[in-house]
């Protein structure tokens, strides 16, 4: 098998007030963070979801949650483990959308893919979002929170 394709999903709740909003390793103003025992970045734990799909390595709910308990919350160092599964797979591609009410992430998409494709250490090209409101269809698009989906495509180097 030359490729491989990932999908994964995540979806956190807005806290009541405070902390940061943090999508794709940006903090987003404005919003409360999210009801997660991290920072709830929904971006990078779909990515993490994704790549487990590929590996049969659970990163989310296995690995994330021992260093959870070590004191990181912060989903960088998840998908850092994440990455590390991979080889002999390559990244070609990270297609993310994001789903929600708030806040309004058009302004955010070049932060946020610039950000991840640097994580992943690859080019900026490589990494396409896409936002939506979801024009009040889902308990997201009516602003209670935030869900993204990943796909993930790769090849074997």
């Amino acid at each position: 098998m030359k490729y491989r394709t990932g999908i994964g999903q995540d979806s956190h709740r807005f806290k009541e007030e405070g902390g940061t909003c943090v999508i794709g390793g940006v903090p987003i103003l404005g919003v409360p963070g999210m009801e997660a025992n991290s920072d709830g970045d929904v971006a990078l734990h779909a990515i993490c979801n994704a790549i487990s799909s590929i590996t049969h390595v659970p990163i989310l709910g296995g690995i994330a949650n021992d260093l959870c308990r070590e004191g990181h919350t912060d989903s960088r160092v998840y998908l850092d483990h994440a990455l590390k599964t991979l080889p002999p797979w390559t990244i070609e591609h990270i297609a993310l959308t994001v789903e929600g009410g708030r806040p309004r992430m058009q302004k955010h998409v070049d932060a946020i893919r610039t950000q991840i494709a640097a994580y992943c250490a690859i080019n900026l090209d490589q990494v396409g979002l896409t936002v939506t409101s979801g024009d009040n269809l889902t308990e997201f698009a009516s602003g209670i929170g935030l869900q993204c989906f990943a796909i993930l495509t790769v090849y074997r180097s």
